[in-house]
């Protein structure tokens, strides 16, 4: 029987000093990776998000992607970062009728999944109105991440659902229950233990939090966290949160997750696979000088760190992993 094996990706923006493509695949590719998640890049004409990529600068992409040996893992999407409710609560958060944003964000996401031969979306459980309580808001998240997934599904792609603060889908729980009412095929859920850490969580109930979604897990971010002076907060300033660390040096309990995901990875292989999906991606997302709302940035030095701090953890828990070796070179050279 072969050793399970996990394929590592990374947020390419995450890598480069000012995101410019070049910078982030020549700092993927030289620490190892050949598979990036795409969310902002900067390919001449200054730094955009991937929605809103034009066909040449797609095509321009491409042909980079070839020249360093980089595939995309998945679309890096903002689906899913916007108000369930058309409700005034203090935020900056923009609503969208679902409606106009089935047709127009969310098959754009398709669009360029397609464009960029991945089959895998990024994405979010909407914003409840701020101070709301979550749960009260599941059955309208599901509903409307139904039609998400339905979107996904007639181009043959897979949506994936991250946990995160302040969205309905905070907690492993919450998410685990979204997942049972959606009841779809292309929704799965990414499990980010530093999302749940930086909540104020333990580093026990961030492990239970990830037993809860282990049954719809497809795929997982990593960054961790630790600040032994936060609190537990129904809402969480994105934009201050200044203590994420390398994954070995966190409260996410990984070296508990990587343990119990070497025994579950042959069975979720063989899922994703179902999908089209190449295997199960670790997607590395360290947030090393800073994070946000909707990004952040470890530049190469701190990409290098989070990889390598990444790979003691796989190999403590046993679990295989692919980086560039000297054959991968010969064969990109054409030796």
């Amino acid at each position: 029987m072969s050793t399970p094996r996990v394929i590592l990706s990374a947020f390419g923006d995450e890598a480069a000093n000012s995101k410019l493509a070049v910078e982030q695949f020549a700092a993927l590719s030289a620490i190892g990776l050949q598979y990036y998640s795409l969310r902002f890049i900067d390919l001449g004409d200054g730094v955009k998000n991937v929605m809103d990529l034009t066909k040449r600068e797609v095509a321009k992409l491409r042909h980079l992607e070839d020249e360093y040996g980089m595939n995309v893992a998945s679309i890096g999407s903002p689906i899913g970062k916007v108000k369930l409710v058309k409700e005034e609560d203090g935020t900056n958060n923009k609503y969208v009728p679902l409606k106009k944003y089935l047709t127009k964000d969310v098959q754009r996401a398709c669009d360029m999944a397609h464009a960029l031969e991945t089959k895998l979306i990024r994405g979010f459980s909407f914003y409840p109105p701020k101070g709301a309580d979550p749960s009260e808001y599941l059955e309208q998240a599901a509903d409307a991440l139904g039609q998400i997934a339905e979107v996904c599904h007639r181009s043959d792609l897979t949506f994936g659902l991250e946990v995160e603060a302040n969205l309905v889908g905070r907690t492993g729980q919450l998410m685990a229950e979204l997942h049972k009412k959606v009841n779809h095929p292309a929704m799965v859920t990414i499990f980010d233990g530093g999302n749940i850490v930086s909540q104020g969580y333990s580093t026990t109930e961030c492990y239970e939090q990830y037993l809860a979604m282990k049954p719809s897990l497809g795929w997982m971010h990593v960054k961790d966290f630790r600040d032994p002076d936060l609190s537990r907060s129904d809402h969480v300033d994105e934009e201050k949160l200044k203590h994420f660390v390398p994954a070995d040096r966190g409260d996410s309990a990984h070296d508990l997750i990587f343990r119990d995901l070497k025994d579950l990875l042959p069975r979720l292989e063989k899922k994703l696979k179902r999908r089209g999906i190449p295997g199960v991606f670790i997607d590395l997302e360290p947030h090393l000088k800073g994070g946000g709302q909707f990004g952040g940035f470890s530049g190469p030095d701190g990409m290098g760190v989070a990889v390598r701090s990444l790979c003691r953890l796989l190999d403590y828990a046993g679990v295989e992993y692919h980086l560039r070796d000297f054959e991968d070179v010969r064969m990109a050279r054409g030796f």
